[in-house]
């Protein structure tokens, strides 16, 4: 059972329990085991298809299911095909696996992939480069990847939640990339998507209280060129606005007494 929650909170955080949080370590370990499995197959010639497909069946080895294939957040939209979202380039989140999108020397690629275990998902993304990229992309790629070890960095009883955006969003703006501002992390455990909302930008010291229990997934998002993005036909794929590109990086992580556990690393 979720433990109680202080009224500072808020309505429909949920903190987790020290079973709850054994389960989502164990779920944690999958997918970061599963994500190791994709990027080795990240490859020039290799489909966005053919890495769903790595997914899938690792999916089934492991006995676990996926919150990704049938989701459907609104009414309206079609439901989600796929067990793993694959961005590329210029696309920002939320990509769908094709035969037909091949990848190429110097592309990078944004993995983002969940698993449900027991109950309790655990859920994160990592961009990768295919093959050599030019050195000014693998500054971009580091940065991303720091601005999420900044925003976890906050992870603390101590600290509130908009000073996770805050050091995110000073962090990539400081290496001149834009934060996208559209989509954002969020809570989670029984269901994938959970109150709180954590975006990537904010003013240090405001927001709720963090507090040992809660768990959070961090998502920065950097671009290129500008911050504006928009969904493409399909009804799911967040391009950038100018075509410019976008790296995606994710952890799920736990606040504790001592600080942030990182559940999706191993």
């Amino acid at each position: 059972m979720c433990g109680s929650v202080p009224a500072e909170i808020g309505r429909g955080v949920t903190l987790k329990s020290k079973a709850e949080l054994d389960i989502m370590r164990a779920a944690g370990r999958i997918v970061a085991e599963i994500h190791l499995e994709m990027a080795d197959a990240v490859k020039p010639g290799m489909s966005t298809q053919a890495l769903n497909k790595i997914a899938e069946e690792a999916i089934r080895k492991r006995k676990v299911k996926s919150p990704f294939l049938g989701y459907k957040p609104h009414r309206g939209m079609p439901p989600f095909p796929a067990s793993l979202c694959t961005s590329v380039n210029d696309e920002v989140v939320h990509g769908i696996p094709s035969p037909k999108v091949v990848l190429k020397e110097g592309d990078i690629i944004g993995l983002d992939f969940a698993v449900i275990h027991e109950g309790y998902v655990a859920d994160a993304a990592h961009t990768y480069a295919v093959g050599k990229v030019p050195k000014s992309l693998e500054r971009m790629l580091r940065v991303g990847q720091q601005s999420l070890w900044e925003g976890i960095l906050q992870m603390r009883p101590d600290r509130r939640l908009h000073d996770i955006g805050h050091a995110v969003q000073t962090y990539g703006e400081r290496h001149n990339y834009s934060i996208v501002r559209d989509y954002m992390g969020h809570g989670v455990g029984k269901k994938m998507h959970e109150p709180p909302s954590v975006p990537n930008y904010g003013t240090a010291g405001t927001g709720m209280k963090l507090v040992p229990g809660m768990v959070l997934a961090i998502e920065p998002m950097l671009n290129q060129g500008v911050k504006e993005t928009f969904v493409a036909k399909d009804g799911w794929t967040v391009k950038t606005a100018d075509g410019k590109l976008s790296v995606h990086f994710e952890h799920t992580i736990a606040i504790t007494e001592d600080g942030p556990e990182i559940l999706t690393k191993l």
